[in-house]
């Protein structure tokens, strides 16, 4: 296996997180499930030339499974929370649980021209480098988040309990319901479906390394009013148990859990 990362600096780094490669899996062939993260992720197989693809996930609520083989050759953009949506051409919020592919996203042609330009690239860094000046040229102008998802995003990060829409719409001067429109627009979800998914991914990120949890503390300590709230998340965004997700996680891999044959 394979697996490198980039980094970008300059005008994307406040869009995207990171530019990844994939080449082999550890199994032929293996299915797994993917949990909410609130993001959205641009992937490419490069495979063949003729058998080339690539697609936008939209940002999810709920899991959705993929398909892995030891004959993968992955590249991809996993965009920070609202980080997607200069790219797109459309309201985030017409991508939310779906998967898009290139083709129907900016037009067959142009996605042909992009995965022809990524298979002339020699080498990974070629790769990342080709795909970070396609971002920066079909990048709405100005790059540059709504004032109001800026500020939310910041407050939301920072402070669970700002996850009231009615407060964060009135720090940033909208009414509610404008407020909510804005952001669904460039986030892909409303304001209070997001807070509720980085508060799961806070419950996964306090689990990552433990073999034991209490769950009524780790609810409490994320946020969570009791255990029966906490429960409901869980299995509403996992479509599992939380003992079930700890048998089945993948290891260094927290948004990743195995599907038995």
């Amino acid at each position: 296996m394979l697996f490198r990362l980039h980094v970008p600096t300059g005008p994307l780094a406040d869009f995207v997180a990171l530019f990844w490669y994939w080449r082999g899996h550890d199994a032929p062939r293996s299915t797994e499930r993917i949990l909410p993260m609130g993001t959205m992720e641009l992937v490419i197989e490069l495979g063949a030339a003729r058998e080339s693809w690539g697609g936008i996930s939209g940002p999810h609520s709920e899991a959705f499974l993929i398909e892995r083989t030891e004959h993968d050759e992955l590249l991809g953009v996993h965009f920070n929370p609202a980080g997607a949506f200069p790219f797109l051409g459309c309201s985030a919020g017409e991508l939310h649980n779906r998967y898009v592919q290139l083709g129907d996203l900016w037009g067959d042609s142009q996605a042909d021209r992009l995965l022809s330009l990524l298979h002339e690239a020699p080498t990974v860094a070629g790769k990342f480098h080709v795909l970070e000046q396609w971002l920066l040229r079909i990048a709405a102008r100005p790059l540059a988040r709504h004032a109001a998802v800026a500020y939310a995003l910041t407050a939301f990060q920072r402070e669970t309990a700002l996850s009231s829409v009615g407060k964060a719409a009135a720090a940033a001067n909208l009414s509610q319901r404008r407020f909510i429109e804005v952001f669904r627009d460039e986030v892909g979800l409303t304001p209070k479906l997001y807070c509720r998914i980085r508060r799961f991914q806070r419950i996964l990120a306090r689990i990552a390394h433990a073999d034991e949890v209490d769950w009524l503390d780790v609810a409490l300590s994320c946020g969570y009013f009791d255990q029966s709230h906490f429960i409901h998340d869980f299995r509403e965004f996992t479509g599992l148990r939380p003992t079930q997700y700890m048998d089945l996680r993948i290891a260094g891999e927290k948004n990743h859990v195995r599907v038995p044959d």
